[in-house]
């Protein structure tokens, strides 16, 4: 299970914000030395949590025995990351967020192109530059149904494993 994810934004605070409103939770500065970083956590019970930090800095990993270590980098514009975090919100709300925010907010269905979806997420696109995936209470059971070694082991039978 993923605990938390960290990501870069150009406004950390803001986003995170938004991210702790998506999971109806709270906002807080980030105590781990890094300036100007904030995390976004849910008060579940699997301590969900997105720490948010400005989108130069980097992760890096410490000398001999020191931990990781932050650096700097220009950001750029897009990434392959993204993450799907399951949210207590309708789509509408969800949608609302994103259109209050300008942010690109949009349902698709995931899965083979021209095959009907396996499940459905929110694109949610965190200042139109990082996209998180979004499911709300009705999309996640398509979600966790599929992913699921007994599913997956049916629908990729006879292709070679990775």
């Amino acid at each position: 299970m993923i605990h938390h994810v960290s990501i870069a934004a150009e406004n950390p605070h803001h986003v995170a914000k938004v991210l702790a409103e998506l999971m109806n939770g709270t906002a807080y500065p980030f105590p781990g030395g890094i300036a100007d970083s904030f995390m976004a956590v849910s008060g579940d019970d699997h301590g969900t949590m997105i720490e948010v930090y400005p989108a130069t800095v980097t992760l890096e990993p410490g000398t001999g025995d020191d931990q990781v270590v932050p650096g700097t980098a220009v950001a750029p514009a897009y990434t392959p990351f993204h993450v799907l975090l399951s949210v207590p919100l309708d789509q509408a709300a969800v949608q609302a967020i994103g259109d209050r925010e300008g942010w690109r907010t949009r349902l698709f269905g995931r899965g083979a192109p021209g095959q009907p979806p396996f499940f459905h997420v929110i694109e949610v696109w965190l200042e139109n530059r990082l996209m998180i995936e979004v499911a709300t209470p009705d999309m996640v059971a398509d979600y966790t149904n599929l992913i699921r070694r007994d599913k997956l082991d049916a629908l990729f039978a006879g292709h070679p494993a990775a």
